[in-house]
């Protein structure tokens, strides 16, 4: 058995500070003499960060005063691991909340003072989340997942550790291995608001929109403080925005701004509402606030693209510009904003540059269906349309349904004349979300009519050629950790397992219970299932052939010639006949 001592330490620890928490406010240390009496116990909000870890809501003002007292305590007790931990914890959260990565760096110096007092390996769990979470903040998605599995493998009902992990596995792209996390942070924490909003995380990433919408209603109704409240808004309004419904989204994002003015990501999101209802006005001056409050490439880089939808070329180049300096900027803070740079360099710079980001990005262990919806269409526009749909398949396979990324597969089947697979996913596009993008919906529909309708009688080939991964296509999930190397708790790099436990695997490397996706989220609502959803150890491809799959966790994925490829292996081909297709931007 292992033993849980650690788990019951910091409960001992937290139960104590509780004892003599005073009801309001937070409580400010002495005066910092030498002959000065014990410290006082943290306040509330103090409390609520050692509970609830990095991801604990509080306000502006909650977060400002606890930051003041948390440094006042500090004063000349270098040697207190667990408020280094909680001031740490409380500037990545006011980060978060304010969009200023400044405190991305007091974050991690706090964090790290805490380490020094008191190393993760002797039981500072609170800061190695802590780290945990920093690295998902600055999209270290790898450096993330092995913090967090360090915890886990200490501590399996350190319950905060799993947050960060499922964050982590997401941006790897390690889906299965994130349901089985979101499980087992069921079980340690059922129905808390932070656990609702990672299970709808979790089940839109699988296709299961329905339940994911269950989960954030819930999340809603459950919130206590106005900041978590506001995010768990921001959740349904994001949802309703995926499905196509513009007006409910901006209904959900105004009332997160009732309750944070300054939400920053209601206020892009209420942006693109906006554009989509056709109220460009409202939805620039959303777009310059969010921009203003929290300077992140990808407000700036949609903001650009509206300005170019309305015919506005010299303020759309000017915020092309700057998505490029917000970029560097979120660099110097060890920010990671590839994607989005990779994205707006696909269209609107240089191709090339592109496929070189994402590439490197893909060598990270970041192979998200975003990475690999990005990295195929920058191959398509760098003249390498064959390969870049071999990752457009990948990432419209999974459960996730994303309108821009069925559009881009849409067009390169259409640039490789393969008419009846791209008029189903131009079509499927449109239907999903009709207000996908203000640049891009106008030439998809242009795109379908051009397709015309099927022959009479169906197309002899419906659903086009196989997905086959060949020998080009990288594993989709090797050794996530920089340099190659695994997690260091005897766990198998990339899967949900808990590390050197010895469970059984099923015949195809995956566990029973994380190939069945997240659990029932306890919604009456029905399931919506996907057609695409893959649950199972074999896939259909196209054709109906059937192809064995990994999974999330596996070491590789092999192509035909069994050789496995990794992203260095993104290999210069000839440009197919036709060459990109002009709809891309």
């Amino acid at each position: 058995m292992r033993k849980r001592c650690a788990p019951l330490t910091r409960n001992a620890v937290i139960a104590s500070l509780a004892a003599g928490a005073v009801a309001t406010g937070i409580v400010v240390a002495g005066t910092g003499r030498d002959d000065r009496p014990p410290p006082p116990a943290p306040g509330p909000a103090a409390l609520t960060v050692l509970a609830e870890g990095p991801g604990a809501a509080l306000s502006a003002g909650e977060l400002s005063a606890l930051i003041a007292a948390q440094e006042h305590r500090l004063a000349g007790r270098a040697g207190d691991h667990l408020s280094w931990a909680v001031l740490g914890s409380a500037y990545l959260a006011q980060g978060a909340l304010l969009g200023d990565r400044t405190d991305l760096r007091r974050a991690e110096k706090a964090l790290r003072r805490s380490l020094e007092a008191l190393p993760g390996e002797k039981g500072n769990a609170d800061a190695q989340v802590g780290m945990a979470a920093l690295a998902n903040a600055r999209r270290d998605f790898a450096s993330a997942k092995r913090w967090a599995e360090s915890v886990r493998a200490r501590s399996p009902e350190q319950w905060t550790a799993y947050p960060a992990l499922i964050d982590a596995y997401s941006g790897l792209g390690s889906y299965a291995a994130a349901a089985k996390a979101l499980h087992t942070l069921e079980e340690l924490r059922p129905r808390t608001v932070q656990t609702l909003l990672r299970g709808s995380q979790v089940h839109r990433d699988n296709g299961r929109y329905e339940d994911a919408e269950a989960l954030a209603d819930e999340a809603v109704s459950r919130s206590g403080g106005r900041a978590e409240r506001a995010s768990a808004l921001h959740r349904l309004g994001e949802l309703a925005w995926e499905r196509g419904e513009p007006q409910q989204a901006a209904a959900y994002f105004d009332t997160a701004l009732r309750l944070e003015p300054g939400h920053h990501p209601s206020l892009a999101g209420r942006g693109r509402a906006s554009a989509a209802l056709g109220r460009t006005d409202d939805a620039l001056r959303d777009y310059r606030a969010a921009v203003e409050r929290a300077p992140m490439p990808e407000y700036a880089l949609r903001a650009g693209e509206l300005y170019e939808s309305l015919g506005m070329p010299d303020e759309a180049r000017a915020h092309h510009e700057k998505v490029r300096r917000l970029a560097a900027k979120a660099r110097k803070y060890g920010v990671s904003e590839e994607l989005t740079l990779a994205r707006y360099e696909a269209d609107h710079g240089q191709a090339d540059s592109a496929v070189r980001r994402l590439a490197q990005e893909w060598k990270r262990g970041h192979r998200s269906a975003h990475v690999s919806d990005a990295l195929g269409w920058a191959l398509h526009r760098a003249g390498r349309t064959q390969e870049g749909l071999k990752y457009l398949k990948r990432a419209t396979t999974p459960g996730l349904r994303s309108a821009l990324s069925l559009y881009h597969r849409g067009e390169i089947e259409r640039s490789l004349g393969r008419d009846g697979p791209a008029r189903r996913h131009l079509r499927e596009a449109l239907r999903l979300n009709p207000h996908f993008s203000p640049l891009l919906v106008p030439q998809a529909k242009r795109a379908v009519s051009a397709l015309g309708n099927p022959p009479p009688g169906g197309p002899a080939d419906v659903e086009g050629e196989p997905w086959t991964t060949g020998g080009e296509l990288p594993p989709e999930d090797g050794d996530t950790a920089e340099g190659g190397e695994r997690a260091g708790d005897g766990g198998r790099a990339g899967d949900g397992g808990r590390a050197g436990d010895g469970e059984e695997r099923s015949p195809h490397g995956r566990d029973e219970d994380a190939s069945r996706g997240p659990r029932d989220s306890g919604s009456s609502r029905p399931r919506e299932r996907d057609a695409r959803e893959t649950g199972g150890s074999e896939e259909t491809g196209e054709t109906g052939e059937t192809r064995k799959t990994g999974e999330s966790g596996e070491s590789g994925e092999s192509g035909e010639s069994g050789e496995t490829r990794g992203a260095g292996d993104v290999q210069p081909s000839a440009t197919t006949a036709r060459g990109p297709s002009p709809a891309g931007g």
